[in-house]
C-alpha cells in the first residue's frame, strides 16, 4: 500500500521530515483554547465577578500580565523554563525569537533521564512539532498563572506596581516550577507527576496570591463587606464552557453542600466548585481513570469547601488576608488535593506513557504507589515554600519603588479614578455624586454651562434626581 503524497517526506522546502502535521496542528489549537481562557475568558470573568467599580481595573489587571507575559516570555523566560539546566530548577535564560531555534524540531535539552549507572532511562522529550509550537504552547500557561494569582488582588493593588510585579514573579517564581517539574529539573527527574499544571500553575498561582495578598493588604472596609458581582450571567456562561467530568462532580457537590448548610444554591458558589474540579484533575488529567477523576471531583467539591467556608471563617490567619477571589482554597488548596490524589490514583500503565521515571503508580495499585504519594506532597512542599519566599521578597522589593497598595480616594472611587474610564455608563459604586454630571438630563456638552448657574438652578437640577438616588454611593 503507498504511503499518500502528503505524508511522504521533502513534500516542500517549507516542511521537515520530521514534522507531524497533525501533531503540530493539534499543540496549536490547543494552545489557542488555553489562551481563550485568558482572553476574553478571565479578563471576562474578572471584568463581571467584582463590583462596577471595580471591572475595567480588574480586566485590565488580566489583560496586561497576559501582553506582558507574552514579551518576556520570548526574550527571557521560555529558555529559564524549558532551555538548557543552569541549575536543578532553573534553566539558562536567553532568547526565543530567532528563525534558526523557532524552526528547529522542538526538544526539552534537560528532560533526559538517566539510570543510576549512567545509561539512558527515557530519552529526552522531542515532539514532532516545530519550536514555535512549543513556545506558543507553554506560554499560554505561564499568561494563566499570573492571571489566576490577579485574582486575589483584585480592587486594591496599585496598577503600577501591578506592572513591575509581573515580569518579576514571572522571572524568579513562574520559571523555576516550570523547569523543576515540566523542563527537566529535579523534580521532572524525581518522577513527581503534574500532568497539565495542577503544581506549574494552580498551587503557585494560589499561594503566591495569597501571599501577595498579606503584602498588598485588604480592600476598603466597605468592599470587603459587600462585594456583589456586577453581572452573575457573564460570569457563568465563561465558566461553562470548561466543563469536564471531574469539574461537573466538583460542581454537584460544592452546590448541594450550599443546599445543605445554607438552604440556597448558588450560582457563584457553583462556579468555584467547577474551577476546583479543573485545578483537581490537572495533575493527574492523563494518568488516572474515569472513576478516579469522579473520586476527585467529590472531593475538589468538598475539601475547598470546607476550607473556604469553615475553616477560613474560623482562622485568624486567614480572615486577615483578603483574598478577594478565594483564590487560595480554589487554586492552591484544590492544586495540591488534585497532586496528592494523583499519587494515589496514577494508573501504571498510563504512567509508562508519560513519566520519565518507568514502574511509577499511585499507591492504590500497590507496589512502589506510595512513593509515588511521597514525591507528590515533597514536590507540592519545594513550591509552596520556593513561592511564598520569592513572592514575598518581590513584593518588599516593589514596596520599596512603589506603593503596594491604592491611595483610599482610589479605593473608595475605583475605575473612574484609576484609569478614568468606567465598565458602565451609570454613575454609582463608590462615585462621588456630582449633580452637574450625574443629574438626570446630565448632557456633557453643557457641562461648564450649569457649573455658571445660579443657586436656584443648581437647587432644581438636584431635585430632578431620581428617586432613590443617595449622594455618595
Amino acid at each position: 500500500m503507498s504511503v499518500p503524497t502528503a505524508y511522504m517526506g521533502n513534500t516542500s522546502l517549507a516542511v521537515s521530515d520530521w514534522l507531524n502535521k497533525g501533531d503540530n496542528a493539534w499543540q496549536m489549537v490547543s494552545a489557542t483554547l488555553v489562551g481563550l481562557q485568558s482572553v476574553p475568558g478571565l479578563v471576562i470573568l474578572y471584568g463581571s465577578i467584582v463590583k462596577k467599580k471595580w471591572a475595567v481595573n480588574s480586566a485590565f489587571m488580566a489583560l496586561y500580565a497576559f501582553a506582558a507575559v507574552w514579551l518576556c516570555w520570548v526574550i527571557w523566560a521560555y529558555n529559564m523554563s524549558f532551555g538548557d539546566k543552569l541549575l536543578p530548577f532553573w534553566g539558562k535564560a536567553k532568547p526565543a525569537l530567532g528563525q534558526k531555534f523557532l524552526t528547529q524540531q522542538a526538544a526539552l535539552p534537560a528532560s533526559t533521564h538517566y539510570h543510576k549507572d549512567g545509561t539512558v532511562e527515557t530519552a529526552m522529550v522531542q515532539p514532532y512539532y516545530p519550536m514555535a509550537s512549543m513556545v506558543y504552547f507553554q506560554c499560554v500557561f505561564a499568561a494563566i498563572t499570573l492571571i489566576l494569582l490577579a485574582g486575589s488582588l483584585l480592587g486594591r493593588m496599585n496598577f503600577r506596581a501591578w506592572m513591575v510585579f509581573v515580569p518579576l514573579w514571572l522571572t524568579f517564581s513562574y520559571t523555576v516550577g516550570a523547569f523543576s517539574l515540566w523542563g527537566g529539573g529535579f523534580l521532572f527527574q524525581w518522577g513527581v507527576i503534574d500532568y497539565s499544571g495542577g503544581y506549574v500553575i494552580h498551587l503557585s498561582s494560589g499561594v503566591a496570591g495569597f501571599t501577595a495578598a498579606y503584602w498588598v493588604g485588604p480592600r476598603s472596609t466597605k468592599d470587603r463587606e459587600r462585594f456583589p458581582p456586577n453581572n452573575v450571567l457573564l460570569m457563568l456562561t465563561m465558566a461553562v464552557l470548561n466543563t469536564n467530568i471531574c469539574a461537573a462532580t466538583s460542581l454537584l457537590v460544592w452546590t448541594c453542600l450550599d443546599v445543605a448548610f445554607f438552604h440556597k444554591p448558588s450560582v457563584i458558589g457553583a462556579v468555584q466548585g467547577m474551577i476546583t474540579g479543573l485545578v483537581c484533575i490537572t495533575p493527574g488529567a492523563g494518568l488516572v481513570q474515569g472513576w478516579a477523576a469522579i473520586v476527585m471531583g467529590v472531593l475538589s467539591g468538598s475539601i475547598p469547601w470546607f476550607t473556604m467556608m469553615v475553616v477560613h471563617k474560623r482562622s485568624r490567619l486567614l480572615q486577615q488576608v483578603d483574598d478577594t477571589l478565594g483564590v487560595f482554597h480554589t487554586h492552591a488548596v484544590a492544586g495540591f488535593l488534585g497532586g496528592a490524589t494523583t499519587g494515589l490514583f496514577a494508573e501504571p500503565v498510563l504512567c509508562n506513557l508519560f513519566l520519565p521515571v518507568t514502574n511509577s503508580r499511585g499507591a492504590f495499585y500497590g507496589g512502589v504507589g506510595g512513593v509515588q504519594f511521597l514525591k507528590q506532597v515533597a514536590g507540592a512542599l519545594f513550591i509552596v515554600g520556593w513561592n511564598v519566599v520569592v513572592t514575598t521578597v518581590i513584593c518588599l522589593v516593589v514596596r520599596l519603588l512603589l506603593p503596594l497598595r491604592m491611595p483610599e480616594d482610589e479605593l473608595t472611587i475605583g475605575d473612574d479614578a484609576v484609569h478614568g474610564e468606567e465598565a458602565y455608563a451609570l454613575w454609582g459604586d463608590g462615585e462621588k455624586y456630582d449633580s452637574t454630571r450625574h443629574g438626570w438630563y446630565y448632557d456633557d456638552t453643557t457641562h461648564h454651562h450649569r457649573n455658571n448657574n445660579n443657586n436656584n438652578n443648581n437647587n432644581a437640577t438636584a431635585n430632578a434626581v431620581p428617586s432613590g438616588v443617595t449622594l455618595n454611593v
